[in-house]
C-alpha cells in the first residue's frame, strides 16, 4: 500500500459505468411497467431487490480493491470449475440481455430520429455504433459519456416525479403487494422484475474489471475506501432512480393505459408522453435525448461488458492475466452482436416477451453468482478485514436466500401454476 489515498471524487468512474448498465431496461421498462400496472404496490419489491442484492454486487469492487485482482482471478483461485461455471452462466444470458437493451434503445431512436427506419434496422445501427465506440474510445470515453447521460436522465426523472406527485390520487391505487395467491401472470412479472433489478449479477465481475482498468489507464490507485465510495454512489443512485420510475409510472400511467405497448417504439412514445405530461411539452426533446442516450449508453456498456468478462475468463483458464483487448474480446463482441441482432428480429412486436425472457434468465442465474461471490470473498487471499463476517456475512446469506426464493417463484409460476 505504497500509494497515498487519492481524493474520493477521483475514485468515481467504475460505479457510474456500472450504474449506466443498470439504468436501462430494469428502470425505463420494468419499473415503469410496475408503476403503470400495479400503482405503488410493487415499489416495496423494488426496494427489497436492491437491498438484498447489495452484498453480491459489492463483492466485485471489494475483492478488486482488497487484492488488486479481478473477481475472475478470485474465481480461478477457487478452481477451474468456477471459471467454467461463470462462462456457462454468462453465455446463458448475454445474448438476450444485449438484445433486450438494444431493442428498447431502437424504439427510442425511432421516436427521436426517424420512424422511417424499422426497429430491426435501428437495432443493427445501434449495435454497429456501439462497436465503433468501443473500438475508438476505450474506457475514458465510455466513462464520460455514460456519466453525462445518466445525470441528465436522473435530473429529468426527479423533476417529473416531484411535479407529478401533487396531482396524483395515491388513495385510489394499491400501495401494498396483493396477498397470495397471485395469478400466474403477476407472479411471472414480479420474478422478472426482481431478476434484473437493478442489473444482472454478473456485472459484479465487470465492476472489478472496470476498476482495475481505471487504475491502469488513469494511474489512480484502487483502494478499499475509494472503491466502496464509488460503488455506493452508483448503487444507491441506481436504486433511488428505480423507485422514481415506479412513482412516475404510477403517477402518470396507472389507470390510464389498458395494456403496455408491445412494440419498443410505442413503449418509448408512451414513456416520453409520461414525462411531458408531468413537465410540459417543452421538455419533450430534452427527455427524448436523455432517454435515448441512456439506453444507448447501456447498450454500449453491456456490449463491452460481456466480451470483456469472457476474455478475462478465458485468460484465467490459460493462466494469463489479460491487459488490453485480445482476439477473444473481438470474437465475443462480434458473436454477441450478431446473435443479439437475430434475437431482436425474432422478437419484433414482442417487447414485453423479450424483456421478461431476458430478466427471468438473469434471475435464474443470480443465486449461483451470489454464492460464488461469497465463497470468493472469503478466500485466504483476501485480507481478513475485508472478508464478510458478522452482520455483513449474514446479509450475504439473507440475500442468497432471497434470490433462491425469487428463482423458485419464477419456476413455480412458469411450470407448475
Amino acid at each position: 500500500m505504497g500509494h497515498s489515498e487519492p481524493p474520493l471524487l477521483k475514485a468515481l468512474g467504475p460505479g457510474l459505468i456500472w450504474a449506466g448498465t443498470a439504468i436501462g431496461v430494469s428502470h425505463l421498462v420494468q419499473s415503469t411497467r410496475a408503476g403503470a400496472g400495479y400503482g405503488l404496490a410493487l415499489v416495496w419489491i423494488v426496494i427489497a431487490a436492491n437491498l438484498f442484492k447489495y452484498p453480491a454486487y459489492e463483492a466485485g469492487p471489494r475483492y478488486a480493491a482488497a487484492t488488486g485482482e479481478s473477481l475472475l482471478h478470485g474465481y480461478r483461485r477457487r478452481g477451474s470449475w468456477a471459471i467454467w461455471l461463470f462462462i456457462g452462466l454468462t453465455l446463458s444470458t448475454m445474448f438476450t440481455v444485449i438484445a433486450a437493451v438494444t431493442f428498447v434503445a431502437a424504439g427510442m431512436a425511432s421516436v427521436l430520429i426517424s420512424d422511417a427506419i424499422p426497429t430491426g434496422g435501428w437495432s443493427a445501427i445501434l449495435l454497429g455504433l456501439a462497436c465503433a465506440m468501443l473500438g475508438v474510445g476505450k474506457f475514458r470515453l465510455l466513462e464520460r459519456f455514460m456519466t453525462a447521460m445518466m445525470l441528465l436522465l436522473t435530473v429529468s426523472t426527479l423533476a417529473s416525479v416531484l411535479l407529478a406527485i401533487p396531482s396524483t390520487d395515491f388513495a385510489g391505487m394499491p400501495l401494498w403487494p396483493p396477498l397470495p395467491p397471485m395469478e400466474k401472470g403477476h407472479l411471472l412479472f414480479v420474478a422478472a422484475l426482481v431478476g434484473w433489478m437493478p442489473s444482472a449479477l454478473d456485472t459484479a465481475v465487470w465492476h472489478s474489471l472496470w476498476g482495475l482498468e481505471k487504475q491502469r489507464e488513469e494511474g489512480i490507485p484502487l483502494t478499499p475506501r475509494g472503491a466502496r465510495f464509488d460503488f455506493n454512489v452508483g448503487y444507491i443512485g441506481t436504486a433511488l432512480l428505480a423507485v422514481m420510475f415506479v412513482f412516475l409510472g404510477a403517477s402518470v400511467l396507472f389507470g390510464q393505459v389498458d395494456e403496455i405497448p408491445t412494440t419498443s417504439a410505442a413503449f418509448a412514445k408512451m414513456l416520453i408522453d409520461a414525462y411531458t405530461h408531468a413537465l410540459g411539452e417543452w421538455s419533450r426533446p430534452i427527455i427524448l435525448v436523455a432517454a435515448f442516450s441512456t439506453m444507448l449508453s447501456t447498450t454500449v456498456a453491456v456490449t463491452d461488458g460481456f466480451p470483456r468478462a469472457l476474455e478475462g475468463a478465458v485468460g484465467q483458464l490459460r493462466g494469463v492475466e489479460v491487459e488490453g483487448r485480445t482476439w477473444v474480446y473481438w470474437l465475443g463482441l462480434g458473436l454477441s452482436v450478431l446473435v443479439a441482432q437475430a434475437i431482436c428480429m425474432w422478437f419484433l412486436g414482442q417487447l414485453g416477451a423479450l424483456v421478461d425472457l431476458a430478466t427471468a434468465l438473469t434471475g435464474l442465474t443470480a443465486p449461483l453468482f451470489a454464492i460464488l461471490n461469497l465463497i470468493t470473498l472469503r478466500g485466504a487471499e483476501v485480507p481478513e478485514e475485508h472478508r464478510p463476517s458478522g452482520a455483513y456475512f449474514t446479509a450475504h446469506i439473507v440475500g442468497i436466500i432471497f434470490l433462491v426464493g425469487m428463482a423458485a417463484l419464477y419456476l413455480y409460476a412458469r411450470f407448475i401454476l
